[in-house]
């Protein structure tokens, strides 16, 4: 766990981000300790709060927001920026692990009906995790259909 530190200078990348994200929390008044790890194959800062509604709002559209923000602020001092995420009190990780079953169980579909399967609209981060999940079956192909915000993920036999 990474307590919220003030602001360094010449700071590695993930240093960068999580100093700047603590900047970015401390500016909003709220208490909040990092832990870093993975979702799928993508580098996670996870916010620990007792404010998490204030950050997620609904749907998680504030988190979505943070992400976009504390995206620029990171792009502005490295030029090669990492793909990362912020997540708070799991809810990213707890919503791969639906999308996960989400995919799995649409694969099953495909393969018992031998059609294709159109899932919900997701975002980019949503349709990329099952993308991810169904490119280990070698009998499937996932392609993204539509227009945002209805863009979705369409699961069809090889």
């Amino acid at each position: 766990m990474t307590e919220l530190t003030p602001p360094q200078q010449n700071l590695l990348p993930r240093e960068l981000i999580i100093s700047r994200l603590s900047e970015l929390i401390r500016a909003m008044g709220i208490r909040a300790t990092i832990d870093e790890g993975v979702v799928g194959d993508t580098t996670t800062f996870t916010l620990r709060t007792h404010d998490a509604r204030l950050l997620l709002g609904e749907d998680g559209k504030r988190l979505a927001a943070l992400n976009h923000i504390a995206r620029r602020i990171i792009e502005r001092e490295v030029q090669q920026v990492e793909h990362f995420l912020i997540d708070v009190n799991d809810y990213h990780r707890k919503r791969f692990e639906a999308l996960r079953d989400t995919a799995r169980m649409g694969a099953q579909r495909v393969r018992y009906f031998k059609k294709e399967v159109e899932l919900e609209p997701m975002t980019a981060f949503e349709r990329r995790i099952i993308h991810l999940v169904l490119q280990e079956y070698t009998d499937l192909l996932t392609e993204s259909a539509g227009e945002s915000p209805k863009r979705r993920v369409v699961i069809k036999p090889n």
